[in-house]
């Protein structure tokens, strides 16, 4: 899309523009997002969700008919500025469903995510500039020819509005005290609330129903989740920026030279396995495992894989193929299973009424963390192709490393004195 809006004047260019068009989503979002978790435990879960689905439909639609450069980045900011849904979908997920089945319950937000995150560049693989792709379906008269990113992006506000309409049946669950179904969450909430910060201690303080921003900040044990999430955050926004990229580009940047339909069918089948393993894999995982250990070797186990990511570029045909699936469906299951065991961690450090709100300065602080990862130059596949003549880690190798030392990053901080679960968790 950058390439045809003609605002880089080179190749290598692209992946530097590229990057100011995600980067609105995220400031945008940064914003806004605090006040949604606000909105969601005053008014609902509910209609916080119905209005930000009706933002997606709109702003969305916008995007893809986006003209200018400049439209592109201001229709992407509005969409970030009033897409609060993150927050007030994982209080959600956090008080629908009992103690036992709390680890499934965030798995399903966190794997709708990160399938999300990889169909959503699958569907703008095989339908963006349909016209070309489809001449026998698509003319280039018809509005699919003359915008040629609308029809993926028209894909999108099709599905808010099916979710739209599925939410008319969706229960309210602020303030459901006296539902037995909630029972097993309440009594979460009054094991983990008000942690003496001081000392780690549990100790009874008042349930307002609006718990002050302040104090949030200063709860030892949801400021260490949120850390951690903001990491990962980071690193996984960097590799799915930087992966697309690397994958479609030339060899003689050290690219793979897959067309944007191989990379589609790759993170579609990534999508998939990531659906099967946090649906049915990693619920048995958690209850046997644990959340800590998986983590952990969730971490190591990214590290060592991303390393033979470079090696990648000598391989051709049908090895090279076999090959990047397995490496991406891998990637995307650790991945998954980091970003489940952060958002258990951060939902059970607080009660009910301050999970809103808690979730906003969560995806608040991850806003930045997966801005940054759009602007800094080591974060860039541009920055890359252009430094691959040099003699120590040249191109993406230096970038890979970097992404594994935010992993390593990350990893240290999985361990005491900066990190400490609450008693639930142990």
């Amino acid at each position: 899309m950058i390439q045809d809006l003609k605002v880089a004047k080179q190749e290598q260019d692209i992946g530097f523009y590229a990057g100011f068009v995600g980067a609105s989503y995220f400031l945008g979002r940064t914003i806004s997002v605090v006040p949604w978790g606000m909105f969601a435990d005053k008014y609902g879960r509910k209609p916080c969700i119905m209005i930000i689905l009706l933002s997606v439909i709109v702003f969305n639609t916008l995007f893809g008919l986006s003209t200018t450069y400049w439209m592109a980045i201001i229709t992407r900011g509005l969409l970030g500025l009033l897409c609060g849904i993150l927050g007030p979908i994982k209080a959600y997920a956090s008080e629908v469903c009992r103690k036992e089945h709390q680890a499934l319950g965030i798995s399903l937000v966190t794997s709708s995510r990160s399938i999300a995150l990889i169909i959503g560049p699958a569907i703008g693989g095989f339908l963006a500039r349909p016209a070309k792709k489809y001449p026998n379906l698509f003319s280039e008269e018809s509005i699919f020819g003359r915008f040629p990113y609308f029809l993926p992006c028209f894909v999108i506000p099709v599905l808010a509005a099916a979710a739209g309409v599925a939410c008319i049946w969706l229960p309210e669950t602020l303030h459901m005290y006296h539902d037995d179904k909630m029972e097993a969450i309440d009594k979460i909430g009054a094991r983990v609330t008000d942690l003496d910060i001081e000392d780690g201690k549990a100790k009874k303080c008042g349930s307002g129903r609006m718990a002050s921003t302040k104090s949030l900040l200063k709860n030892r044990q949801l400021m260490s989740a949120i850390t951690l999430y903001c990491v990962f955050s980071l690193h996984d926004t960097t590799y799915l920026e930087i992966f697309s990229l690397w994958a479609v580009s030339s060899r003689k940047y050290q690219g793979l030279s897959l067309t944007s339909q191989d990379v589609g069918t790759v993170l579609a089948i990534s999508g998939f396995g990531v659906l099967v393993y946090q649906l049915v894999i990693y619920p048995l995982l958690a209850k046997y495992a644990g959340l800590i250990k998986p983590f952990r070797s969730a971490v190591v186990l990214s590290i060592l894989l991303l390393t033979t990511y470079p090696f990648m570029g000598r391989l051709y045909g049908v090895e090279l193929k076999v090959l990047i699936n397995i490496a991406s469906l891998l990637k995307n299951m650790f991945a998954a299973t980091i970003t489940v065991v952060c958002n258990i961690l951060q939902n059970t450090a607080v009660i009910q009424e301050q999970r809103g709100v808690a979730n906003g300065i969560s995806v608040t602080l991850m806003s930045i963390f997966k801005a940054l990862a759009n602007l800094l130059p080591f974060c860039r596949f541009s920055w890359a192709q252009k430094n691959i003549t040099g003699l120590f880690l040249p191109g993406d190798h230096i970038l890979f490393f970097m992404l594994n030392m935010v992993s390593v990053i990350g990893l240290s901080l999985t361990f005491k004195p900066f990190f400490s679960m609450t008693s639930v968790m142990k």
